[in-house]
């Protein structure tokens, strides 16, 4: 049933990227909207002004107290289950929805027809994976956007001016917890690893956000052949009649899947004949950068496509035309036969590990704030591929330890500073570590913020020291 606002007390959870948009969306729906935020700092104040003039109440400093005659909760994503205003919205019994939701109720609530949702989650490349759909997708000449937790509001999407064929959304373990209703036409949880257990709790309640991606499916729940949590993620999921799953595999794939032949990309999921045929999509080099994991976020993205039914030639054309996101296993330059790589993006073990096995030696670049993350699988795994590391940031004595345990004869540089001109230093003591052929790699496993505002700048100072070597 649609929700009718007109009328209705809704209180929105937080303002910023997810708050504002919410705010004005449902004032011009007819509710009387009252925000809550934890924050009264200048930026706060400056969007409350922004929304105090159409008529939207805002309290500033107390995100835990339910304003009395809230009928509906519309959380920012980040907020968390524990906190007291949603405790005291459970004893009131009034639901909470996310942006998520919120856009999902939304859709075609004008008389337009409501563009499918392809979805994208996973501990790591959901933005990756997302934009190669969306590229495949305008490649097949549909009218398309990536969107979500990528950094575009779903609710600017479906409320716009814009119509769209279909959508590539990207969704967070956040955002999937409080949206419901969401059914997707398919979707793909791309791989697990532990993440954000400080807000979900648990492993297990981690995995079971994500998995929300899968529930109603109607044509394709598509995961991961070498992540069998994804699988059992598909297993668990209640789907629409005649919904398939669909593995992706560095492999060859078999009948039901996409997966590599020979630096080919081929789909054997969505032809006829599955167990005798398999269709073409793309060569191993129209993915940019080809790295292992890079090709398995083709894969997902192409199985999504197909699942759309976007033509082969599309998906090929799609890839060649994409163009990654900085700080993405981003080759910066070549100095004296070095490879020099930012991957400033991986935060986590999880990232790491997938971008230190795109190279065959590296020196390894790493460090920073660890969130909790425990280091001796990642060193174990990347060991014989290292020539050495230079550690950086609050946590990297837990780095070191691990290596010291686990790769003795690596020589491990440690910088014993956490200001930002430590990145020029560790880049000249990588260099000094590095021989023709190898690759230095910063690929830290932690977040930036004991040293950078976000990992773009630390990326940023990675790729300034990199130029200032070759000057």
């Amino acid at each position: 049933m649609p929700f009718d606002f007109q009328g209705k007390h809704v209180t929105v959870a937080g303002l910023g990227v997810s708050g504002v948009p919410a705010a004005k969306v449902l004032h011009g729906l007819g509710a009387r909207v009252t925000v809550v935020n934890d924050g009264d700092d200048e930026r706060a104040r400056a969007q409350a002004a922004e929304l105090e003039p159409l008529g939207v109440t805002v309290r500033l400093g107390d995100g835990d107290t339910l304003p009395d005659g809230t009928e509906l909760i519309v959380t920012a994503p980040g907020w968390k289950p524990t906190k007291p205003l949603f405790t005291a919205a459970g004893e009131a019994g009034v639901p909470v929805w996310g942006d998520v939701e919120l856009a999902w109720r939304l859709r075609g609530r004008d008389g337009r027809k409501a563009a499918p949702w392809l979805a994208v989650t996973g501990t790591n490349g959901k933005t990756t994976t997302v934009q190669m759909l969306a590229s495949v997708l305008k490649a097949a000449g549909l009218r398309t956007a990536a969107v979500g937790n990528i950094g575009v509001s779903l609710l600017d999407a479906v409320t716009g001016e814009t119509e769209y064929d279909v959508l590539a959304v990207e969704l967070s373990s956040y955002q999937l917890h409080w949206a419901p209703s969401l059914r997707a036409h398919s979707a793909t949880v791309l791989n697990l690893a532990p993440d954000h257990l400080d807000w979900h709790g648990s492993m297990e309640a981690y995995a079971a956000d994500k998995g929300r991606v899968y529930e109603g499916n109607t044509v394709a729940c598509v995961y991961n052949v070498a992540d069998k949590a994804t699988e059992d993620l598909v297993r668990e999921a209640d789907v629409e009649e005649g919904c398939r799953a669909v593995g992706f595999t560095l492999g060859t794939p078999a009948p039901g899947q996409l997966g590599v032949v020979e630096d080919i990309l081929v789909d054997r999921a969505f032809v006829e004949d599955r167990q005798k045929n398999a269709q073409e999509l793309a060569e191993v080099s129209d993915v940019n950068p080809p790295a292992p994991h890079n090709i398995a976020n083709a894969l997902a993205a192409a199985a999504l496509a197909r699942a759309f039914g976007v033509p082969a030639a599309a998906v090929r054309d799609g890839l060649r035309a994409f163009t990654p996101d900085a700080h993405r296993i981003a080759h910066v330059a070549d100095v004296d036969g070095v490879a020099y790589v930012d991957d400033s993006k991986a935060t986590n073990t999880h990232a790491t590990e997938a971008s230190l096995a795109a190279y065959e030696s590296i020196v390894w670049i790493a460090g920073g704030l660890a969130k909790g993350a425990t280091f001796d699988e990642l060193v174990t795994g990347a060991a014989k591929r290292l020539r050495g590391a230079v550690l950086i940031g609050a946590d990297r004595a837990l780095i070191r330890e691990a290596l010291a345990r686990h790769a003795p004869e690596v020589p491990v540089v440690d910088l014993d500073r956490t200001d930002t001109g430590a990145m020029l230093q560790a880049v000249q003591e990588a260099q000094r570590l590095a021989r023709p052929g190898d690759t230095v790699l910063l690929a830290p496993a932690c977040a930036s913020m004991d040293m950078f505002t976000n990992y773009n700048k630390r990326g940023d100072a990675f790729a300034q020291a990199v130029r200032e070597l070759g000057a």
